[in-house]
């Protein structure tokens, strides 16, 4: 026992790092027990190993396409390309990353705007696509105020798609969100546990908003202080924006117009259209958004993809999905194609194994000695084959889309030169006129995704940017709060009679060091400094 630390800190060849790296890998995947050595079965049309995409010369550290992109300055109001044009549908990626997280990719978000109010100089409507771990960052170094992040479309209940709606949620009131936060997702997986009582789980959208709200209760009573709601906040119904059913919150003590409220608008993950209207998740006449919904095939019943249309314009996002016939039949669109299809892409195992243990190249299949990698890979093809499209098969999915979406957007993607340039082989050799052109990136029809990549969406064109941020930015500008501000939850009334909040009605003050004394000796200054 004496030497047991240092036995497991030193004197571990790189070979045995990496058998325990292999052995972790599932951390970021899936559980249970590691799977027999996989083996790539032989077919005429498959591709060499890899695709002989590695050992490659291409950077891993740089994506070279984005310095190609002009730059949209979100904090300067001056800069004529920041507000939309009237006819604009703007879609932002504030996260693009399969998981784990990496420092230049946070998990995946997708923020679309359309329009523009002149009058009140804000876009006529937006969404948000998914809210994985990290993205709020990003959401605040573009300087997108959570007013702006109350309509939130899951795809499906993974933590690397709603894990940030927390943040959102819970720290939305104290920024510029003094109304509901409003989540649509998927209902109920309707599959059955295996192991007894054979349960069916609670596990769509209404349960899991139900139950993030009981788990958030300290955090928004504590933070209720705070004014949360204002007389003025015209509360939608099924009716204004469209729903299928009327958006209740799931705490019954919660106002409905109060910013804590959480109400879930879930949708049968099984309706694609089939009956005209019966996949309509969000159809606002006001701003002449439609989104409607259809399922897709990742992991575990329930996933769905969304569309949105609007001003004859139209944009998919189907999140994470094995290569399924919906997707092909929504971008086809009837024969109309669609402006911009967003699809995931997977990396081949092996190159997801071989990025994730930090190898330059994959190893050799059938070695006594490296069997520990052959297991790890058959780990990740089990992962693939429950949830994901990899690069071939998205080259294949794409052939089969006719007419062509203007623009393509692969995302849940570890974007880099070398990943890219491995993948277009792949997406190639079903589509040889695909074009991806790095010295011209508005003459792509197919691009990688990235953090703070913006696209422009005209009926006259596409035009790529990327946010001009800063690293060390603080909360979004909040402006134009409501002047009808409701009295917080805890009050109290000042000298004047005011109501105003009440920071002490939730603590013990009793062990506080004051700032002055009794008898006037001041311990330190009551005005922060």
């Amino acid at each position: 026992m004496k030497n047991s630390r240092k036995g497991a800190s030193k004197g571990l060849t790189r070979r045995e790092m990496l058998k325990l790296s292999a052995l972790t890998l599932g951390g970021l995947t899936v559980g249970g027990a590691v799977a027999g050595p996989f083996v790539r079965k032989a077919g005429a049309d498959c591709s060499p190993y890899v695709g002989n995409c590695y050992p490659t010369d291409t950077a891993s550290q740089q994506y070279s396409y984005l310095s190609k992109l002009a730059t949209i300055n979100p904090w300067d109001s001056k800069d004529p390309n920041l507000p939309l044009k009237e006819d604009e549908m703007r879609i932002t990626f504030l996260g693009s990353m399969v998981p784990p997280a990496r420092r230049a990719q946070q998990e995946m978000s997708v923020f679309v705007e359309v329009g523009w109010d002149s009058t009140k100089q804000k876009p006529l409507d937006q969404f948000v696509f998914d809210c994985g771990s990290g993205v709020c960052a990003n959401y605040g170094a573009m300087n997108i105020g959570y007013g702006r992040m109350d309509k939130i479309f899951l795809a499906h209940l993974h933590g690397d798609h709603m894990s940030d709606l927390v943040h959102i949620y819970c720290f939305g009131p104290s920024g510029d969100r003094k109304s509901p936060l409003y989540v649509w997702g998927p209902g109920r997986s309707g599959v059955r546990s295996p192991k007894f009582p054979y349960t069916y789980y609670d596990d769509g959208t209404r349960g899991f908003c139900k139950t993030l709200r009981q788990a958030c209760r300290w955090h928004t009573e504590s933070f209720s202080f705070q004014t949360t709601s204002y007389a003025s906040y015209e509360r939608p119904t099924k009716k204004s924006w469209g729903l299928p059913h009327e958006p209740i919150p799931v705490g019954s003590e919660d106002a409905p117009d109060d910013a804590y409220a959480l109400v879930p608008i879930e949708l049968d993950w099984k309706k694609y259209g089939k009956v005209p209207g019966d996949n309509v998740a969000y159809n606002n006449p006001k701003t002449g958004v439609k989104i409607t919904h259809f399922p897709v095939i990742h992991c575990r019943k329930g996933s769905i993809g969304y569309k949105l249309e609007w001003n004859g314009m139209s944009m998919i996002y189907t999140s994470d999905t094995k290569p399924e016939t919906h997707s092909i039949e929504q971008a086809t669109n009837g024969g109309n194609g669609v402006d911009v299809f967003i699809h995931e892409m997977a990396l081949p195992p092996e190159v997801w194994t071989m990025r994730n243990m930090g190898l330059d190249a994959p190893l050799p299949y059938g070695n006594p000695e490296t069997q520990w990698w052959d297991d790890a890979v058959a780990q990740l093809k089990m992962v693939e084959d429950s949830s994901h499209t990899p690069q071939g098969a998205f080259g294949y999915l794409l052939s089969r889309i006719s007419p062509r979406p203007r623009l393509t957007v692969a995302t849940h993607f570890p974007t880099s030169d070398d990943t890219v340039e491995c993948a277009l082989k792949s997406v190639r050799a079903h589509c040889p006129d695909i074009i991806w052109d790095i010295d011209n990136p508005n003459n792509s029809n197919l691009i990688w995704s990235f953090d703070l990549m913006m696209l422009r969406v005209r009926k006259s064109e596409i035009t790529q940017c990327q946010g001009l941020v800063p690293n060390f930015g603080y909360s979004p500008i909040v402006s134009g709060l409501p002047t009808d501000m409701n009295p917080p939850k805890y009050y109290t009334t000042n000298s004047k009679g005011e109501i105003i909040g009440d920071p002490y009605a939730q603590i013990d003050p009793s062990t506080e060091i004051p700032a002055t004394n009794e008898d006037g000796t001041v311990n330190y200054c009551d005005d922060g400094y």
